[in-house]
């Protein structure tokens, strides 16, 4: 493949040739550099690069250009490179026009000139966004293709994984893409049965499982040694961070995680308000950097297996793992989070994967286009998950029981939500039934108020209605409340009295459990804040405990 291009316009030749000298030192390896002098000619270059199939990876535009401003380039230039990185080069006094263009055009970035020294004011920015555009970056040349049709339960569970875990792969739709009957025919009787799975090697899986596609592309579903330090069960914000700081203060860490890296987190479609991303960043991003990081220092993410029982040998605690495997440490958090809770409507299990959905389910989004979808919600997930969808359906439906969804979301979200203008929220409404042929038709709506019933028709079904912790586990081995959550430092002191069974001469650490060595961060933890920045943390402060355990365990 020829190397993507990186394409920069200024006007002024004297900053043009700066930009393009410094750009191809430390990327002219990789990338092409193409320099342009005005808005106009670039967007030619842009457009012949778009019909020779090329890829542009990220656009370095000046402000202040005659005739056609930095952002009026940006603007018409994402519509032939909507993946692309967009960076605008700005004086001073131009700052305010660039803020404003995060919301106009998305913006990446925004960087002052003069910007030397480059390898402090230039490269460090331009680094980030590329390594962003690469992992979201999928040719259709590369990577598996998976055939199967858009109402398959199955099938969705599968890209679902796939996208979470940064696994580059097409889907082909049998009903719609020409190039899957020819493949289909190609494939021996036997492995016809939706859906494949066809690898770049030319492997082919029937109706694979997760675990199976994870040893196919060389995902770590074991671990390399059965003792750590420290193992975290869970992999969304709480545990990477615990793995961070932990692995990068020379504890060896494991993580276990069932589905993929970032937890409920992860699904989320675009979090505005984590500290450190003005332009807002997904879940998905986010839990990607945050993996890197844990692994950068050394930890180790086991990938497809549940926790599914608990014994205690002190000092030594064995997590038994859904392939009947065991690993044992010293030191163990729990951040295995919540699971949404299911929707109690008939119908619901039957069309669950097939129009209905719990989370904002990424990948169906591009199926939803022009499309009128429900949500069922009223907090931030709820609220993410709609703007995200907003994007691509014809119309989304927020439903609510109250009167209204400031109670339970942010005001940036509702403020958002009551500015676009294919979303409407509808309060005092509950979901009374699904309906459909193999796939979601209908959706039987009620007024909580005046017991009115309406039958609505529908494509999609978007439910966030709060979650239960996830530690039957540990039932019996680790204290909990009475909806299952966690139990964690003075709260399991009663007057001078500490927990049953405690044989330590201390009362329990900020964030330790029931019995010592245990930790818990996150929204698997009573009265945790559920945001993901008190999750990330907790993670973090638990290492500092977990430290003084380890000393005199």
């Amino acid at each position: 493949m020829e190397k993507p291009v990186i394409l920069a316009v200024d006007d002024d030749p004297i900053v043009a040739g700066a930009v393009a000298r410094d750009l191809q030192v430390a990327y002219g390896e990789h990338y092409q550099i193409v320099r342009m002098e005005s808005g106009s000619a670039a967007l030619e270059a842009a457009q012949q690069l778009r019909l020779q199939n090329r890829f542009i990876a990220l656009f370095i535009a000046d402000q202040r250009m005659p005739q056609m401003s930095g952002i009026e380039f940006l603007e018409q230039a994402i519509e032939l490179f909507p993946e692309a990185k967009r960076v605008l080069l700005t004086a001073y006094a131009d700052t305010d026009a660039a803020i404003r263009a995060i919301n106009t055009v998305h913006l990446d970035q925004y960087l002052l000139k003069p910007w030397h020294p480059p390898e402090q004011n230039f490269y460090p920015a331009l680094d980030d966004l590329l390594a962003d555009w690469h992992a979201s970056f999928r040719p259709a040349s590369q990577g598996l293709r998976l055939l199967d049709h858009r109402w398959s339960p199955q099938g969705h569970l599968l890209r679902d994984f796939m996208a979470r875990n940064h696994i580059p792969f097409r889907w082909l739709d049998v009903e719609r893409h020409d190039e899957a009957d020819p493949l289909i025919n190609a494939l021996h009787p036997g492995m016809r049965q939706l859906p494949v799975l066809i690898f770049e090697d030319g492997t082919v899986m029937s109706r694979p499982t997760t675990a199976q596609i994870a040893e196919q592309v060389g995902l770590r579903t074991r671990s390399t040694t059965p003792f750590f330090d420290l193992v975290i069960v869970g992999g969304g914000p709480a545990g990477l961070a615990a793995a961070v700081y932990g692995a990068s203060e020379g504890l060896q860490v494991a993580i276990i995680e069932c589905d993929a890296p970032g937890g409920q987190a992860g699904t989320s479609s675009h979090i505005d308000n984590y500290l450190g991303f003005p332009a807002g960043v997904s879940g998905a991003e986010l839990s990607r950097r945050a993996l890197m990081q844990a692994r950068r220092f050394g930890a180790e993410m086991i990938l497809t297996q549940h926790a599914v029982g608990l014994r205690i040998e002190a000092p030594y605690k064995f997590v038994r793992l859904s392939d009947g495997s065991e690993v044992s440490c010293l030191a163990l958090m729990v951040a295995s989070g919540v699971s949404y809770r299911k929707l109690e409507a008939r119908g619901v299990q039957a069309l669950t994967g097939a129009g209905v959905y719990y989370g904002a389910a990424l990948v169906e989004a591009v199926a939803c286009a022009n499309q009128d979808l429900y949500i069922v919600g009223a907090a931030n997930s709820a609220g993410q998950g709609a703007m995200f969808l907003s994007r691509y359906a014809r119309s989304v439906t927020l439903l609510c029981r109250g009167p209204s969804l400031s109670a339970g979301m942010s005001h940036y979200l509702v403020q958002q939500i009551h500015e676009t203008g294919n979303i409407r929220v509808r309060p005092h409404t509950e979901v009374e039934s699904v309906s459909g042929d193999g796939h979601l038709d209908a959706i039987t709506l009620r007024d909580v108020q005046t017991g009115r019933v309406e039958t609505v028709e529908a494509s999609g079904l978007f439910v966030f209605i709060g979650a239960a912790p996830c530690t039957e586990w540990l039932r019996g081995v680790v204290e909990r409340d009475e909806h299952g959550f966690l139990l964690t430092g003075r709260v399991l002191v009663k007057g001078s009295r500490r927990p049953s069974g405690w044989q330590v001469g201390r009362d329990p650490y900020l964030l330790e459990t029931s019995v010592p060595g245990i930790f818990a961060a996150g929204d698997v933890r009573a009265d945790s804040v559920k945001r993901v920045a008190a999750a990330v943390g907790e993670g973090s402060i638990a290492v500092h405990f977990i430290h003084q355990y380890l000393a005199n365990p």
